[in-house]
């Protein structure tokens, strides 16, 4: 279930299903690129989501909190609308 907490203002994760879907991460490619957030999870949690898009290509992006520094992995490029399903997928917890 996505919940939003009373503080919140962005989406929290569902937990993740036993048969979800492993997403393919790998470390961001740092190079500069036309895309932009265009949804986030909560960022009152160690790991934030972002739904990006550009180009008529979508991706997701992860970035993990960690003590002061973070570390950011990006998903496989897809189709917007597949990427947006698979946005989906990952807020019910049907994808990790």
């Amino acid at each position: 279930m996505i919940g939003l907490d009373e503080t919140c203002l962005s989406p929290h994760l569902g937990p993740a299903q036993r048969d979800h879907t492993r997403l393919d991460w790998r470390a961001s490619y740092g190079m500069p690129e036309r895309v932009r957030p265009v949804a986030w999870t909560c960022a009152c949690r160690a790991t934030v989501y972002e739904l990006c898009e550009g180009g008529g290509q979508g991706f997701i992006r992860r970035i993990t909190q960690l003590d002061g520094d973070h570390r950011v992995d990006e998903s496989h490029r897809w189709s917007i609308t597949e990427t947006r399903a698979i946005w989906t997928a990952l807020l019910s917890g049907r994808a990790r």
